[in-house]
């Protein structure tokens, strides 16, 4: 799969649904992953399927605990920071590595004037570093706030976080992702992909989530529930 390049990403803005971006990307996948391959990250999602992680996520009016994260730059951020001027999307993500959160990332970017017209405000969390996450808003012109969830802390409070199996380690090993240097710590750990919606009390108003990393919502999809609960 070609990575665009810093110069590609400001000069093209790819348009198109998420679910189309994805369905070519794992065109690719089809096309030049080894079928060995592509069967361990099948069982991989299919084992967390079996185990119902995503029916356990914290819920729909669920009460989100205050949490306090670094950011891209290192800056300390409190929910009740992000929070002070309306509602958050919030966006749980694997890494600058994983192209379908690249592609989720720079698809829920292009909508951002409309989250924050509609009242709310976007940030992303994922397990990275906060280095990472720097290199991360800088490659693909993000702006809005990577927050650095080191030891996927706040993904456990979500009942996101899960342990990557052995097989898809060395999967990952393979590829060169050292998930031990993005994210800092040896655990193996990541989140499963979820966006929620969070009103200034802290009450969850939306929560997706699904174990299939290629299956998130759509950004307009977002921004309608927003406009609609405005």
């Amino acid at each position: 799969m070609k990575w665009r390049s810093l110069e590609e990403s400001i000069s093209e803005t790819d348009i198109r649904p998420l679910r189309d971006i994805f369905a070519e990307r794992q065109a690719l996948i089809a096309k030049y992953v080894p079928a060995e391959t592509q069967a361990i990250q099948a069982r991989a999602v299919a084992e967390l399927q079996r185990q119902h992680r995503a029916e356990n996520i914290l819920p729909v009016g669920a009460k989100v605990a205050e949490f306090q994260l670094q950011d891209h730059e290192g800056k300390s951020i409190s929910s009740s920071d992000l929070l002070a001027l309306g509602r958050l999307v919030l966006c749980f993500v694997r890494g600058r590595w994983c192209p379908f959160c690249v592609a989720q990332m720079e698809a829920m970017n292009l909508i951002l004037p409309d989250i924050e017209r509609a009242g709310a405000r976007l940030a992303a969390v994922s397990p990275q570093t906060v280095q990472q996450s720097f290199f991360m808003r800088d490659q693909h012109k993000l702006r809005f706030p990577l927050l650095s969830d080191a030891g996927n802390n706040l993904a456990r409070q979500f009942e996101l976080a899960y342990r990557v199996p052995d097989e898809q380690q060395a999967v990952y090993q393979r590829a060169f992702v050292n998930l031990a240097f993005v994210n800092g710590d040896k655990s193996w750990e990541l989140p499963i992909p979820a966006t929620y919606i969070i009103d200034r009390e802290g009450n969850v108003l939306y929560a997706s989530a699904n174990e299939d990393y290629a299956k998130r919502p759509e950004p307009e999809d977002i921004v309608n529930f927003l406009q609609a609960s405005h």
